[in-house]
Order: structure tokens, then C-alpha cells, then sequence
């Protein structure tokens, strides 16, 4: 049995749960077979993602002391590297989620198995027609969440989510989310805010709702913005491992000089295929089980 909470963006990473692309993508042919449908921007390189995969791992697993791997299975798709979104980890237990994305719809309960025999029980599930990512979902602290609406969440998820939380969660905040390129794309509301402390998150506000900037600024939280020719290189999708010691994809350095200058710690790996190909950057990668 492991002690779990995940109702937290900043709190210090006990344990993590991730899959490598060892495993999940088992190698280029499987690659090649299901990039174009997942509606990946490019194709990636399989040996370098793998690469860039281990060199992040390094990262996570000299800062967080139980890092736990997905194995191989044969139901899910290249998707499955990112293990942030399928599910959410209360301090009741795991919601399995229901994907916006068709072909991530497996995820959740095979995940769900593995951290029901890691010793976290299910706490519930999204049903249909409900829809709920974990990337839509901030917690701003354990008893405050903000929860995106878009393509991959809609207010029938969010309305489930909060019955399965009410003893324990104070206040659910919508955030409706833009077009922006379209239901093809991943925008969650992580694409716009990573939480790097309890007063500081990293932004872009070109995309966010006004009410929602406004709550962030009435939170007293300090807003880093991501400049316009960085977004794309996902430098608003920052892994917060402790209170701002940070991880980010190699390659944004206007948004690293304005973390360090607040005192962050930031640990950057190369991710142009294990992440900017596929369109999932570092906290995409991992889900928390344990944050302090």
C-alpha cells in the first residue's frame, strides 16, 4: 500500500507513475502505423524519442523517490505515454477519467488496474456522456480546482467530477477553453498554465478567458508569460517537481531566464519527438501519485 493525493500542481513529487515509449510505442513500425490518426503534427523518430524519453526519466528519478512504470499491453495506442490524463489521483483515490479523445478511451481502466494493485482504490468514474482529461484539471491547493472546457472535458464530466469529490473538495472552477486550432488538436487548460508555486505560474495568456486571468491575479499569483515564439516549443507546459524547482522541454530560453530570475531550479531535456511531435510535454508525461 503507497500513501497517494495528487490535489496539488506544486507540492514536492513523492511517487510518479509514467510509461516509456519502449512501451508504449514498442518501436518505428508502430510508429509509422498510427501517427497520421492520432493526429500527431509530425511523425516522431522512434530511437530518438526513446533518447530524449530516458534522459528525462533521469531527470524525474533523481528528484522523486518512487517512480513507477506502465508495462506493454496490447490496447493502447502511442497515446499511452502520456499518463497524465486518463486519470486523477484524490486523497480518496483515483477517478478514472472518460477521454475526449477517441482513440485514448482504454487508458483509464488499465491504468486504473495498475494503481488498484499499487494499493490506490477507485474512487469513481467518468461516464458517458460525460468527458473529463487530466490535463484540463489545475488544483490550485487540495480543496480548489479549475477545471477546463473543451473539446476534451464538458461541463457533464466536470458535473460528475464534483460528485465524486464533494466530501473533500471545496470548489470546482470552469474555465471555458478557445477553438484554437480545432477538436484535432490537444489544447487542455494546462496548455496555458503550468503552477511552478502556491504564487507563481507560468502562462500564456493569449489564450486564456479574462475571468480566469483575473482569478489567478486576485489569488495573488505571479503570472510568467510565455512569449508567442515559445508556445509552440511547449514552454507553458512546465513539471513543477517541488516549489519551484521545475522541468521543461530544451529550447525556451526567454521563458527559463524569467523562472530563474524568480528563484526556480530548472532542469530542461530535449523533446522535439517525445513530446512536440506528439503533443505532449513534461507534465504530460507523468502522473503524479504523491505530491507533498
Amino acid at each position: 500500500m503507497i500513501k497517494f493525493n495528487g490535489q496539488s500542481e506544486t507540492g514536492k513529487i513523492h511517487s510518479v507513475l509514467m510509461k516509456s515509449p519502449a512501451r508504449a510505442w514498442l518501436g518505428q513500425d508502430s510508429v509509422n502505423r498510427q501517427w497520421h490518426k492520432l493526429h500527431y503534427p509530425e511523425k516522431p523518430d522512434f530511437q530518438k524519442a526513446l533518447h530524449e524519453y530516458n534522459q528525462f526519466a533521469s531527470i524525474i528519478e533523481q528528484n522523486v523517490p518512487e517512480v513507477f512504470y506502465l508495462p506493454e499491453d496490447n490496447e493502447t495506442s502511442l497515446d499511452s505515454i502520456y499518463t497524465h490524463d486518463p486519470v486523477i489521483i484524490t486523497e480518496k483515490g483515483t477517478v478514472l477519467c472518460r477521454m475526449g479523445k477517441e482513440e485514448r478511451t482504454s487508458e483509464p481502466s488499465i491504468i486504473g488496474e495498475h494503481l488498484e494493485k499499487l494499493g490506490i482504490p477507485i474512487l469513481g468514474e467518468i461516464m458517458a456522456p460525460g468527458k473529463l482529461e487530466g490535463g484540463d484539471v489545475v488544483w490550485f491547493d487540495d480543496g480548489t480546482a479549475a477545471v477546463g472546457l473543451g473539446y476534451r472535458t464538458n461541463a457533464e464530466g466536470v458535473k460528475q467530477l464534483r460528485k465524486l469529490t464533494k466530501e473533500f473538495v471545496k470548489s470546482i472552477v470552469e474555465v471555458p477553453l478557445p477553438h484554437w486550432n480545432g477538436p484535432s488538436e490537444c489544447l487542455h487548460l494546462m496548455s496555458m498554465i503550468s503552477p511552478v508555486d502556491k504564487d507563481l505560474a507560468v502562462v500564456y495568456s493569449r489564450l486564456m478567458a479574462v475571468p480566469f486571468r483575473d482569478l489567478l491575479i486576485e489569488k495573488g499569483i505571479n503570472l510568467i508569460e510565455v512569449p508567442d515564439e515559445e508556445y509552440d516549443n511547449f514552454a507553458c507546459n512546465v513539471l513543477t517537481l517541488e516549489p519551484r524547482k521545475c522541468v521543461i522541454i530544451a529550447g525556451s530560453p526567454r521563458t527559463k531566464a524569467a523562472l530563474e530570475r524568480e528563484g526556480v531550479t530548472v532542469y530542461e531535456y530535449h523533446g522535439l519527438d517525445v513530446s512536440i511531435k506528439g503533443g505532449g510535454g513534461p507534465t504530460c508525461l507523468t502522473r503524479p501519485l504523491l505530491r507533498e
